[in-house]
């Protein structure tokens, strides 16, 4: 054992916080950008968005203002612009280049940096058109959910104070499907908390328990119909005895509803003794109850959740134009005024040095995700120009690496890129990840997207006949006779669970 010292040489990648910064602003989505832009504008007092008050007057009527007029009232000519502009994009190169090289802050001439900022032209803010256009808030309303509907008719009950709290702990334990939920929950450490009872609730309530299933089954009768029971069961039996159906149905619904999953009508006949015709008017009749009470009460109304695109696809002629959607997105900025008489303060020169840094770096990172976005966008789009032309049956297999090898990145920034982000295109709106499917085989054709697939077994089912509909095996074979896809029936079951399809015997419709 001893003690030595060596020179060794290694290379090896630091994660400095701007490059943290630029891979964390690659992944949010939309929406959480737009949020952290907010953050660094309470955070960062020399930025400033466009809407701000710290832009110079000269910069924000810039735009407005008309072309230089020489002394003798001609215009300059368009050469003495462009060399104008090439002499402070030459100036801004030269003061960004002289900020990496210093070491520290207070070499750094902000002065001149700040002045050579103001003869740059603002970008634009939007484009044309959309300012017309009313704000989202005149448009949307929010749906009323089942909690809040049964609170209102719990308080034009004429519940006393007790069953007004037990009936509060029953719609406080209410799942998503409208059902009384009072199974326990998981722990952090693993172990579940014990199963509550009708009594439990009473209890904590201070209601007699006899009183309890009184109290229930008075609220099951709010509408609608069936809500706070406790499975499907008691849910269709409290329907039924409400809107009058007979002791056929009601037979049926206590003792059959396993038979009736499951169309097997004649055991349900041999069972109650009753004729098969009879079963099956006793069940068109059960099939007009609801089965899911929540059915039109949700916390989220699914048709107007309203999903921004951050990039736009457009055909022009034979070519697709990419842009992006900068709508929402807030132009930042350096708000030159206020900085400018923060540095005339010694003790704040450091300070606003730094946050100067900062704000360099954000606007760098946001112009750089946006550009890569539009990049790996236009990759996606001349890889599957036949779904933007044709739509998804023409959708090609393509991997994470297919872009990547293609653009030039990894394959961790293709992933970070195409998560959240979403495409308005020819022919709908779509997330990026979309267009990344794992391939199918087909005979003596190309390989096919899952995605294609997929769509295919649903136009399939979709004009299927519902008195005899199709079995898993039997959609493998169509598949391989029409289209020459080869797939296991195990696949295809896969795949149509994927879809929200039921197996045939639960699609069979006898009427």
């Amino acid at each position: 054992m001893e003690i030595k010292q060596q020179l060794r040489l290694s290379q090896q990648l630091v994660m400095t916080p701007q490059l943290q910064q630029a891979i964390r602003l690659l992944q949010l989505s939309r929406l959480e950008l737009i949020d952290e832009i907010r953050k660094e504008l309470d955070a960062n007092p020399v930025l400033a968005d466009e809407e701000g008050d710290g832009r110079p007057p000269q910069a924000k009527t810039r735009q407005d203002e008309a072309p230089p007029m020489a002394e003798n009232g001609a215009q300059l000519s368009d050469d003495r612009l462009g060399l104008s502009e090439r002499m402070s994009e030459r100036t801004r190169s030269d003061e960004l280049q002289r900020a990496k090289d210093e070491k520290t802050v207070q070499d750094i001439d902000w002065e001149k940096f700040l002045e050579n900022r103001t003869l740059q032209q603002p970008l634009q803010a939007s484009r044309g058109g959309f300012e017309e256009m009313p704000p989202i808030e005149q448009n949307l309303t929010k749906q009323q959910s089942l909690a809040d509907h049964l609170k209102w008719q719990l308080q034009l009950s004429d519940f006393n104070d007790t069953e007004r709290r037990f009936a509060e702990l029953v719609l406080g334990n209410l799942d998503d499907t409208g059902f009384l939920d009072l199974k326990g929950m998981e722990r952090e450490d693993g172990t579940r908390t014990p199963d509550l009872t009708l009594d439990d609730l009473a209890q904590e309530a201070g209601l007699d328990a006899e009183d309890a299933p009184e109290v229930l089954r008075m609220m099951q009768e709010w509408d609608p119909v069936g809500a706070c029971t406790r499975d499907l069961r008691e849910c269709l039996r409290v329907q039924a005895e409400v809107f009058g159906c007979d002791d056929l149905e009601l037979a049926i619904i206590d003792k059959h509803l396993h038979n009736l999953e499951k169309h097997n009508y004649q055991a349900i006949s041999r069972d109650l003794k009753v004729p098969v015709e009879e079963v099956y008017e006793a069940v068109k009749e059960i099939q007009k109850l609801e089965s899911r009470p929540a059915r039109n009460f949700t916390e989220t109304d699914e048709k107007t959740i309203a999903i921004t695109p951050d990039v736009y696809v457009v055909k022009d002629g034979d070519k697709f134009s990419v842009s992006d959607n900068d709508r929402g997105v807030q132009r930042l900025y350096i708000n030159e005024t206020l900085t400018k008489q923060l540095l005339k303060d010694p003790n704040a020169k450091e300070f606003i040095g730094e946050k100067l840094r900062n704000a360099q770096w954000l606007i760098r990172a946001i112009e750089q995700r946006r550009k890569t976005i539009i990049r790996v966008t236009e990759c996606i789009v001349e890889k599957q120009r036949d779904f933007f032309e044709k739509g998804v049956a023409f959708l090609k297999p393509m991997i994470l690496r297919d872009v990547a090898e293609a653009v030039g990145m990894h394959e961790s920034t293709i992933s970070r890129v195409t998560t959240n982000k979403y495409v308005h295109t020819p022919q709908g709106l779509f997330e990026l990840k979309y267009f990344f499917n794992s391939s199918i085989r087909r005979v003596s054709e190309e390989d096919i997207a899952s995605e294609s697939v997929k769509q295919a077994i649903k136009k399939i089912i979709e004009v299927e006949d519902k008195s005899n509909p199709l079995s898993d095996q039997a959609i493998v074979e169509i598949l391989a006779k029409d289209d020459g896809i080869q797939i296991a029936r195990r696949t295809v079951a896969k795949y149509r669970e994927m879809l929200g399809i039921l197996a045939s015997s639960k699609r069979k419709k006898l009427f």
